[in-house]
């Protein structure tokens, strides 16, 4: 049992920010309803900001990131209400938002302050929200202090007009190909890093595949005389 779960203290679901509402079960339209869920009315949420208390470490860990960050806003002129935006505890783990501008900073401070120490960035995923305008495009960094046994997530949203993210690359080498991943699946632009190609898919490839607005593909069939479209052309996924 984590400290959190001794707590009890979690996320509360009445800051939750609705995106979207699903009607039926499978978002087909146009066809007769046969799956019995016509009437299924669904929210997509996300987590919003969280009050205190986190619960166990999490709240000294996020104090002493704000004390940090204030104290040395006089050098570097950004504290800590301008570097992050939200703080989610949710499903007993610590999101900190933060301001795309300001994100090599709250790593650095996260990586190199005694009382922090997170050494480790586990790489970046990358989360598509097609229905979060202005912020359809996340990007996600599990960080891990081996010399305090603690783990935070930091997350960085960005519009899908505007997709560039400051590359990690100098503050943890290891994200050189997860970033080149997340660029190649999703689209996000991580400015700064050495040689930002991609890693999985064919250089002359067109689009992410990995987004929630990239169609299926596939390719016709026929099978006994019946021509089966692709997937994409089928029914309509959301």
């Amino acid at each position: 049992m984590t400290d959190l779960e001794r707590t009890g203290s979690d996320h509360d679901d009445r800051a939750d920010e609705v995106i979207a509402v699903r009607r039926g079960m499978f978002g087909v339209r146009g066809s007769g309803d046969t799956s019995g869920y016509g009437r299924l009315v669904r929210r997509v949420t996300l987590p919003g900001s969280t009050e205190r208390p986190y619960g166990g470490y999490l709240d000294d860990l996020v104090d002493t990131l704000e004390d940090v960050l204030d104290e040395r806003s006089g050098d570097t002129g950004v504290g800590y209400a301008q570097a992050v935006e939200k703080v989610v505890a949710h499903r007993h783990q610590l999101t900190v938002f933060v301001r795309r501008e300001h994100l090599p900073l709250v790593a650095r401070t996260l990586r190199d302050h005694a009382d922090l120490r997170f050494e480790l960035c586990l790489g970046v995923s990358g989360v598509h929200y097609p229905q979060e305008t202005g912020r359809e495009l996340h990007a996600v960094y599990p960080l891990v202090s081996i010399t305090h046994n603690r783990r935070i997530r930091l997350e960085v949203a960005i519009p899908d007009s505007d997709p560039y993210v400051p590359s990690l690359y100098r503050t943890y080498p290891t994200n050189d190909w997860h970033e080149r991943e997340t660029y190649d699946f999703f689209g996000i632009v991580f400015d700064g890093h050495p040689a930002l190609t991609r890693i999985e898919m064919p250089d002359d490839w067109h689009g992410h595949p990995q987004r929630k607005d990239y169609p299926l593909g596939g390719i016709p069939v026929e099978y006994k005389g019946a021509r089966v479209p692709p997937p994409d052309e089928r029914r309509a996924y959301t």
